[in-house]
């Protein structure tokens, strides 16, 4: 059996300020540290073999903070990147609200209808992600391993394991410094952990209570 522990990356700025951030590489701020180092706490008693994280600086530097618990060194992974949110990138979500009210109704309500103006569509997203997941399952096979990666990936990821459309995307909650466990057996994804954040508790009303 392989154990696939899939994680958001911290908290950033742009997700305490609701501005999309997709492509755009930003950083954790200082909340977004600690909750990579809890992550890392959390996992230190696990026999991780390998940690892979998105390009981005915000889960490279999540990853990181894992990877020095097991002395590894963390892969860049470019299948599991954020989302390309086009035009969107960089802009207030209270401002899109507004500005692109008719396409922001379609991306709350059908989201995987939408393909944002310069930028992808969930099914583009889900179709590279779930070639990376297939790929670092067989290479570290009957291992455990690390994915850091992103809201929308790791969304679209769970609904491809669970073998649902993307039109489910807005039922699957995916916090920062998030855990997700995601076990590869016979042939068969099991979803044994979803959006787990206990290990965050300390941090109280520092962390995020938005899906963001």
């Amino acid at each position: 059996m392989t154990s696939v522990y899939l994680i958001r990356h911290g908290q950033t700025t742009w997700n305490k300020e609701e501005i999309f951030r997709g492509r755009t590489d930003i950083s954790l701020n200082e909340v977004g540290l600690r909750e990579a180092e809890l992550v890392g706490e959390y996992l230190k008693e696990k026999d991780i073999h390998a940690i892979y994280s998105s390009p981005l600086s915000r889960a490279m530097e999540t990853a990181r903070r894992i990877a020095q618990f097991f002395n590894l060194k963390v892969q860049f992974l470019e299948g599991i990147t954020d989302m390309s949110f086009g035009k969107w990138e960089g802009r207030p979500l209270k401002e899109v609200q507004i500005n692109d009210r008719e396409l922001y109704r379609q991306w709350r309500e059908q989201p995987h209808l939408v393909r944002l103006p310069g930028g992808e569509s969930l099914d583009e997203v889900r179709a590279r992600a779930m070639a990376a997941l297939k790929e670092v399952i067989q290479y570290h096979h009957g291992k455990n391993i690390v994915l850091v990666s992103h809201r929308v990936v790791n969304k679209v990821i769970i609904c491809g394991i669970l073998e649902i459309d993307n039109s489910h995307f807005w039922q699957i909650g995916q916090d920062n410094a998030a855990i997700n466990l995601i076990k590869f057996k016979e042939g068969k994804y099991i979803l044994s952990l979803l959006n787990e954040t206990c290990h965050l508790k300390f941090l109280k009303e520092e962390r995020l209570k938005i899906d963001f």
